[in-house]
């Protein structure tokens, strides 16, 4: 399209703001001005952006109404305390945080449920669900019509990156202490994170469910359109610097068509399904990368209403900060 925006980005040294500022770049959005904006902390660092540092402002400063879209990629904190701001500039706002209700802002994943965009009155406020969850919507959207789902069991191995750059820097000094037999005093994890697995991501309830547990549930659920679809989930912390997997089974009401299946996943957008007998890897396949990597598709040993799959992508990239832009291009060609 002809027309180009003043766009802002919060959060805009974090993981995933650098990563959707680059992401802007290499899709060639219509930014005609680019603000980045975070804490008073990171203020004065710069991004790269079309061959040149833009630096980088503090947001409590900033005046919204220089913009047509605010990018929200910081805490549920900074979104509640100046998302209200943008809107009453007349911003279009996208929010990575999941801090917004779902009346006020529908989680978006374009390949699910894209044409919730067309029912939405200005000013636009749209959330990106959480990494896992767009990871699980772009490759059970094409299933749909194939499955009478009826419960979704998954084990979600998260990076450490979706907590930021700050855990990325602690798996790779604990990696180096070991490596290098140091003696080892866990800081931002509670305990040993490198060669090791840990058994939550968070802190748990009173019944044992954490935050990020009950959002992946929450967010799939609306995706999906199927609030009544019972999802048990557990996410475990893996010593990955980027890249989330997935065990995932889905029940279904009756037998399995399993070449369907692989034909559905096969031309689905967004979806890579690697050839059966193979199975891919964060490291080797998804970081980087614009797809959902699914590999060992099959039904269960004993139950043909058992579908199997191992689902890869890369977190920062696929999960959060591609799906963040995507959902603006569908906006803004919705304004065309």
């Amino acid at each position: 399209m002809n027309q180009s925006f003043d766009i802002a980005v919060v959060g805009a040294t974090g993981t995933v703001g650098e990563t959707l500022v680059q992401i802007l770049e290499e899709r060639d959005f219509p930014v005609a001005n680019l603000h980045l904006l975070a804490s008073s902390e990171s203020a004065g660092h710069s991004v790269p952006f079309r061959g040149k540092n833009v630096r980088v402002r503090e947001v409590d400063e900033f005046d919204f109404s220089k913009v047509q879209l605010v990018f929200f990629a910081a805490g549920p904190a900074v979104t509640l305390s100046f998302a209200p701001r943008a809107s009453a500039a007349g911003c279009m706002v996208i929010d990575l945080s999941g801090a917004l209700p779902s009346e006020q802002a529908p989680q978006v994943v374009p390949e699910a449920n894209g044409e919730v965009l067309a029912s939405l009155k200005k000013p636009f406020q749209v959330s990106s669900p959480s990494a896992s969850a767009t990871t699980l919507a772009v490759v059970l959207a094409p299933l749909r019509g194939l499955l009478d789902l009826q419960r979704v069991n998954l084990t979600a191995s998260l990076a450490v990156s979706a907590q930021g750059r700050e855990a990325v820097t602690e798996l790779a000094r604990q990696t180096a202490e070991l490596l290098n037999v140091r003696p080892l005093e866990p800081k931002f994890f509670d305990r040993q994170m490198a060669f090791n697995l840990l058994a939550q991501v968070g802190t748990p309830d009173a019944q044992g469910h954490t935050l990020l547990e009950k959002r992946l549930v929450r967010e799939l659920r609306e995706v999906m359109a199927q609030p009544l679809l019972k999802i048990s989930v557990t996410c475990i912390q893996a010593p990955v610097f980027f890249g989330d997997s997935f065990s995932v089974t889905l029940q279904s009401a009756k037998a399995i068509d399993l070449a369907a299946v692989n034909a559905a996943l096969e031309s689905a957008p967004g979806v890579e399904l690697v050839e059966a007998g193979d199975y891919p890897t964060p490291v080797g396949d998804a970081v980087g990368q614009d797809v959902v990597y699914v590999g060992r598709v099959r039904t269960g040993v004993d139950d043909p209403a058992e579908l199997n799959l191992w689902l890869t992508s890369d977190n920062v990239r696929k999960g959060a900060a591609l799906n963040a832009v995507q959902v603006a291009e569908l906006l803004i060609k919705g304004l065309a």
